[in-house]
């Protein structure tokens, strides 16, 4: 068994939509109000890691599709940059979806879909552990398509000969139905408090225009 080093070195990896939805089912909130980093350091700080990078993943919708969340993204992602976070975004596609309603009946509806974020995140955590940049990634998702990454690094781990550990972070709470992180990785519960504590102090929402009188 390769050594566990003294000194364990981290970097996070955020799929930031996949976060923000998980966090609206447990918390309630209704936009991405969470500071990447901060969160990032906070988990790497209650188990002794030192938090080396922070990589956060997003779709972003069109401003023609919706304006809204593409001025919010556009907006948060840029302050990301000032704060060292390396960001990765990619345009949400747009397709019909059926739906059921509540009375019986079906819909189409548009719905957003995010494509290449989840191959972004995989190819930069197998990348990363490669080139010996990290012994602990934190992702931040709940994606269990990411279960194989898990397996790639620990095959980089015997062929290094050196110990790497891959941990899912996810928020808990009794109005959150999915209790399950990533097969094949340790996973890290964030409550209420914990995620209260890593609030980002800006709101990147679109202000709404005064009426003309």
């Amino acid at each position: 068994m390769p050594a566990e080093p003294t000194i364990k070195r981290a970097i996070a990896f955020i799929d930031g939509q996949n976060l923000f939805y998980a966090v609206k089912k447990a918390y309630g909130y209704k936009f991405p109000n969470y500071d990447p980093k901060l969160l990032s350091k906070k988990i790497c700080d209650s188990h002794g890691w030192k938090l080396e990078g922070v990589h956060f993943y997003t779709g972003v919708p069109q401003s023609t599709d919706d304006s809204f969340w593409h001025y919010f993204w556009t907006k948060k992602l840029a302050i990301m940059g000032t704060r060292k976070v390396q960001t990765f975004s990619r345009p949400l596609r747009y397709r019909h979806q059926t739906v059921t309603l509540p009375n019986g009946n079906s819909t189409s509806i548009l719905v957003g879909q995010e494509k290449g974020v989840d191959i972004r995140i995989a190819l930069d955590v197998v990348r990363l552990a490669l080139d010996i940049k990290y012994d602990i990634a934190l992702i931040f998702s709940q994606d269990q398509d990411l279960s194989e990454v898990a397996d790639e690094v620990r095959k980089i781990s015997i062929l290094q000969d050196r110990w790497i550990k891959v941990c899912c972070a996810f928020p808990i709470s009794p109005a959150y139905d999915n209790k399950r992180g990533i097969n094949n990785t340790d996973w890290i519960k964030i409550d209420r408090k914990t995620y209260d504590a890593c609030l980002d102090p800006m709101d990147y929402r679109p202000k709404p225009k005064a009426d003309k009188k």
